[in-house]
């Protein structure tokens, strides 16, 4: 399981004029079920995804097709976690 976390490195302006293509690229690994949740960070100055990939090479990749960072508007951290606890209804997104 990794955490992608986002920060702009240009204006919200800048970003705005990305985000419809970037919620297509959400949509895209959605579908996969490769991300579980993502949202915009509280101030604004950045997003946090969730994602459920096999190893960090998948992480990068997927990233490269991001909006946000081919427009270089955002630059990105991936954290690498294994859940050891979590809810019951979130299970199935661990096995």
């Amino acid at each position: 399981m990794f955490l992608i976390i986002l920060k702009y490195t240009q204006g919200l302006e800048k970003v705005d004029a990305h985000v419809a293509a970037h919620r297509v690229y959400l949509d895209k690994y959605y579908a996969l079920d490769k991300f579980i949740c993502s949202g915009a960070q509280n101030p604004r100055e950045g997003g946090v995804i969730l994602c459920n990939a096999d190893c960090k090479e998948e992480v990068r990749k997927m990233i490269a097709e991001d909006p946000f960072f081919i427009n270089q508007v955002a630059e990105y951290d991936i954290i690498e976690f294994t859940p050891s606890k979590y809810a019951a209804a979130f299970r199935p997104f661990i096995e």
